[in-house]
């Protein structure tokens, strides 16, 4: 959950162990308001809470939705990606008990090759206020394409994102999904400019 809100990217330096030290301890503020909403978000995974199930995190930041995925379904295998390694190192420590199911993988989204090192292909993807960073409307569509190939078919992304930052907002959002292969996409919560946004990969 790496987020930068209304701020240019090139202000921050998610490299540096202390900045981000300090984004997070001003960020964790928000989590008893987004884990409800995450929690209503992860609903929407056609998954028994038994299922053995393989998820991504896309920009996952500190891990906050991985922590969700990982209490509601405790037989997932869940992948972290992230630019951050210093993120990572919160992740660790936040995520600990549930460290034998987890794996972390560094990349940037802004690289056409950030899933090389991913162990395709997944159940559910989800994303929290991460690829709202990527700004260029030509990365973020490059982005949703690359999430639905990594996608089984019938499977689903999940995203909570700023996607009122983008003129058109979530209706933008969607059709930049429908256009990267999804079949089906829901609005499934907004108060602008946040969103929820589910999208469906059709079945085989």
């Amino acid at each position: 959950m790496t987020n930068c809100y209304n701020r240019p990217i090139g202000e921050h330096d998610w490299h540096s162990r202390e900045y981000v030290d300090n984004w997070i301890e001003r960020d964790v503020t928000r989590d008893n308001i987004r884990r409800p909403l995450l929690q209503q978000m992860l609903t929407l995974a056609p998954f028994t809470p038994e299922a053995e199930i393989n998820v991504l995190d896309v920009g996952a930041g500190y891990g906050l939705v991985s922590e969700q995925v990982l209490r509601l379904f405790p037989r997932a295998r869940v992948t972290l990606q992230d630019y951050s390694a210093a993120m990572f190192e919160h992740a660790r420590s936040r995520l600990r008990l549930h460290h034998s199911r987890i794996s972390y993988v560094i990349s940037d989204l802004r690289d056409p090759g950030w899933t090389g090192e991913l162990q395709v292909p997944f159940d559910l993807i989800v994303s929290g206020l991460a690829i709202h960073n990527l700004r260029e409307p030509s990365l973020m569509q490059a982005c949703y394409r690359s999430i639905y190939d990594l996608l089984r078919p019938g499977r689903i992304f999940l995203d909570y994102d700023l996607f009122g930052l983008i003129e058109g907002g979530v209706d933008t959002h969607r059709r930049w999904l429908h256009a990267a292969g999804f079949e089906r996409t829901e609005r499934t919560w907004e108060e602008p400019p946040l969103g929820i946004i589910a999208a469906w990969v059709r079945e085989a």
